[in-house]
């Protein structure tokens, strides 16, 4: 036994030695994966730290201990080789990112997780006496839904930031009547029963975008901005992001011009404008993309946008749409800094398409910035239907804006409404002041998009309590006597830009209709009322009431209608899917 102690030692320092002695060799032999090079010369091929062993370094002679030496080239090492990329999701707080949702502690091996969400806090009741004005921007994105759709698939339940309930109410279109007169979109407004709360009401208010044919939209400049760094090489974001162009690239007419730019450790044009009719060439230029390097997104979107201004057309639809996990690590990468370029860009009359792909590093909360402050929409493509969705069946709203800084503000009657809830828009929320404003920014409508937004209230002379703030010293709170003389529930507002203006054109609408029963209201009322109580449950919401899976099956079903795409089919099995996971 005494032996066996003295000889360890010496065994162990014979080991660290031979180590060393491996290291510091020329000839040693370190096992890499095989690099892939982009195709496009003007990208620099440092490989991406994120997907690539790098190359052990030499030793410098600096005064360390032989142990010192052995464990900084064994870390090195165990950066080099690729970790285990999980469907799992953390969320970005005070800059912060933290796993968030999922038990890791049994998982075979290291783990590799970066994915970010921005928390999302859920808007509470506000009283109409304290608060009669809700403003918020309107968003057509929904990115949110096909996201959740992925975890589900790979049977694990979102973690609650991954789900903005009006993105999922969003990704469905509804029977909305097409807009007549100057104005480009249409509005519906309805009341009914609140499904999970018999004590509530619930107002549902629904744009409809003017409906364009593909064929009579306006030429495109359109600039393809694709990742090619190593992060893009799994299967479902590079090879998936080629197929979905390929669908997209098939509908271009010959009035259209298209470009390619790509960017991986420096950013370079793969294409320069070419001609929609062109096909075989743009598509070549597409095939031929791989991924490798590191990921300077600031360079990709700046020569985008350049390629853009360079050739803009003034009655046409120019825009950049950028395809990417979000993984930016080289140059300008942080949201407040990509959220300045982007603004900064938009100033040009380039409208932007973001297009997400990927899981493990993906970066959510970063792409909606964009979108957001880029004039634009934003898409999680997760297989090649949700790519035929956005590129194909919906071209016309995801590529044409027809009305941009689009604002909604609502005035609730205090003789009607007691308190008010906006279902979701939590990072749309505007102040009272802006909507007046034009000089601030808010949504975009494309060709034939429908936006939806619910309203959970709780009627007048409600003995509900609900948290409350001391009447006025200096002014009057209570209803006046106009309010009492009218059936007006509220006042709906809307302000609206045309593409190439600055100047904001206002439409009134109010909502007199008595409330109904939630069984007699329109199959829109109802598919979007379920959707809601969806995201309520995924969110374990404190105002889901007394919603369950088994209730928005119920009422989804029922108002499935003719779901032509089966979309709503789709809906339906994934409530089945996260019932059964929530057991």
């Amino acid at each position: 036994m005494k032996a066996s102690h003295s000889i360890l030692p010496a065994l162990l320092f014979i080991f660290s030695l031979s180590i060393v002695s491996c290291v510091n060799r020329k000839e040693a032999t370190v096992v890499t994966p095989p690099k892939t090079e982009p195709v496009v010369k003007q990208i620099d091929k440092t490989e991406d730290k994120k997907q690539d062993p790098q190359p052990l370094p030499q030793i410098k002679p600096v005064e360390e201990s032989l142990s010192q030496k052995v464990l900084s080239k064994v870390k090195d090492i165990g950066r080099g080789y690729k970790q285990m990329s999980i469907p799992m999701c953390s969320k970005r707080v005070s800059g912060q990112a933290y796993m968030a949702g999922h038990d890791t502690s049994r998982l075979p091996g290291p783990v590799f997780h970066t994915e970010e969400y921005d928390e999302i806090n859920e808007n509470t009741y506000k009283q109409v006496t304290q608060n009669p004005l809700s403003t918020f921007s309107i968003d057509v994105d929904a990115a949110s839904y096909s996201n959740m759709r992925r975890f589900l698939r790979q049977n694990t339940l979102p973690h609650k930031d991954v789900v903005r309930i009006e993105e999922f109410i969003n990704y469905f279109s509804y029977d909305y009547p097409q807009p007549k007169g100057k104005h480009p979109f249409s509005i519906t407004t309805e009341l009914a029963d609140c499904p999970w709360n018999k004590n509530h009401q619930l107002i549902h208010i629904g744009l409809q975008g003017q409906k364009v044919d593909v064929t009579d939209m306006p030429p495109g400049n359109l600039v393809f901005l694709i990742d090619v760094s190593g992060s893009m090489q799994s299967p479902n974001k590079l090879p998936l992001l080629k197929s979905g162009f390929r669908l997209l690239v098939n509908q271009l007419r010959a009035k259209d011009r298209v470009s390619l730019v790509v960017y991986a450790g420096a950013a370079g044009v793969v294409l320069p404008p070419t001609l929609g009719d062109q096909k075989e060439k743009i598509l070549s230029a597409i095939d031929q993309l791989q991924a490798g390097g590191s990921t300077a997104g600031g360079a990709g979107i700046k020569l985008a946008y350049k390629l853009a201004q360079e050739n803009f057309l003034k009655k046409g639809n120019n825009r950049v749409i950028l395809a990417t996990d979000g993984d930016f690590n080289v140059g300008a990468s942080s949201n407040a800094e990509m959220v300045r370029l982007i603004e900064d860009k938009r100033k040009s009359g380039v409208f932007l398409t973001v297009l997400g792909f990927g899981m493990g590093n993906y970066k959510d909360s970063k792409m909606e910035k964009l979108a957001d402050k880029g004039n634009g929409n934003y898409a999680y493509i997760d297989n090649i239907l949700e790519a035929k969705k956005v590129l194909v069946n919906e071209m016309g709203g995801t590529l044409l804006t027809i009305a941009k800084d689009v604002k909604i503000q609502v005035e609730f009657n205090p003789a009607k409404v007691k308190a008010y809830r906006l279902i979701g828009y939590e990072n749309r929320m505007l102040k009272k002041e802006d909507f007046n404003d034009d000089k601030k920014d808010a949504g975009e409508l494309g060709a034939g998009h429908t936006v939806t937004a619910l309203y959970e209230i709780v009627p007048a002379g409600s003995d509900e309590e609900l948290p409350s703030v001391d009447d006025l010293k200096y002014q009057k709170t209570t209803a006046t006597d106009q309010s009492e003389h009218t059936n007006e529930w509220l006042t709906v507002k809307f302000r609206y830009k045309k593409p190439d203006s600055s100047k904001s054109q206002l439409i009134v609408k109010t909502l007199k209709s008595k409330s109904s029963k939630f069984a007699k209201s329109s199959e829109n009322f109802r598919f979007s009322a379920g959707v809601a109580g969806f995201g309520m449950l995924l969110r374990d919401s404190e105002f889901k009431g007394s919603a369950t899976y088994k209730d928005v099956l119920a009422w989804a079903k029922n108002a499935k209608g003719p779901d032509k795409e089966g979309y709503r089919a789709e809906f339906i099995q994934l409530v089945q899917t996260a019932h059964a996971l929530a057991q």
